[in-house]
């Protein structure tokens, strides 16, 4: 077993072109889903959120990161979203967004200049690549919940587990680490261990300070650290239920991991 901070394990993000390629198919799925749901089909994923707010909002954010890969980062990033519902081709202007997204990506420099937002970021380029490639990701997962009326089960989505893993290292050691308070009264350590894999993640958290994670390397009969849960299942599995897709908690971890860790869309 090897293990340490987040930065004490080489970060083994996807390569750009295989980032990319999967960004590419979620923008994909999500439109061909959304197309097929309807635009004012509810989100059962979303609470709240009809596949028209999910468009807009995903069309947006394309949007956005494109202008920080262009090195011109857009100011008013909710106009954006104002002009997408305005728009009389929603799916249309979502297409746009998209592939102007995906050729920012290929005309930005190795040594781009920009904002990076998470903790243990790889650098700018593949950052804003890999971030987009993870949110559409989840939201075409959305789009897919639109159409079938409940959330997916892991082996109806297109996700590849490569894609999936590098989706729970984002979430766990760049997004709940950002959090400046406790989440529970009393400590717990959680091993994140998708199956089929030898890479796994400790949480642990507490009322006093902010969440930490630890990335583990679990060789076959290594020892294992101390915990007090574990989260496990195929990688695909593993990414939906750490960002509540997988539907309703299925015990007292999950139910706790979604009121009071879980990353909201």
């Amino acid at each position: 077993m090897h293990e340490g901070p987040p930065d004490g394990i080489p970060l083994l993000v996807p390569s750009l072109e295989d980032l990319g390629d999967a960004l590419g198919a979620a923008a994909t799925v999500l439109r061909a889903n959304a197309a097929a749901a309807g635009l004012d089909a509810a989100v059962p994923t979303c609470p709240g959120w009809t596949v028209r707010d999910l468009v807009a909002h995903q069309g947006m954010v394309h949007r956005w990161a494109a202008s920080h890969l262009r090195g011109a980062p857009d100011a008013d990033p909710e106009a954006i979203a104002r002009d997408g519902l305005a728009s009389p081709d929603l799916l249309g202007w979502f297409d746009e967004g998209a592939t102007d997204l995906l050729q920012s990506v290929v005309d930005a420099p190795d040594d781009l200049d920009a904002l990076v937002f998470l903790k243990d970021a790889p650098p700018p380029r593949v950052f804003w690549t890999r971030r987009q490639c993870h949110e559409t990701t989840i939201h075409a997962v959305d789009a897919l919940s639109a159409r079938l009326g409940r959330a997916p089960r892991a082996d109806e989505t297109w996700i590849r587990p490569a894609i999936a893993l590098d989706g729970i290292d984002e979430l766990l050691t760049g997004f709940v680490p950002r959090s400046r308070q406790g989440v529970r009264h009393e400590p717990l350590r959680v091993l994140v261990a998708p199956m089929s894999t030898t890479r796994a993640w400790l949480l642990d958290v507490a009322a006093d300070r902010a969440p930490s994670v630890m990335r583990l390397e679990l060789e076959a009969g290594a020892h294992v650290p101390a915990h007090d849960a574990v989260l496990t299942g195929e990688p695909v599995e593993v990414l939906l239920r750490l960002w509540s897709r997988g539907g309703e908690p299925r015990d007292e971890l999950e139910r706790w991991w979604t009121d009071t860790v879980s990353v909201t869309w």
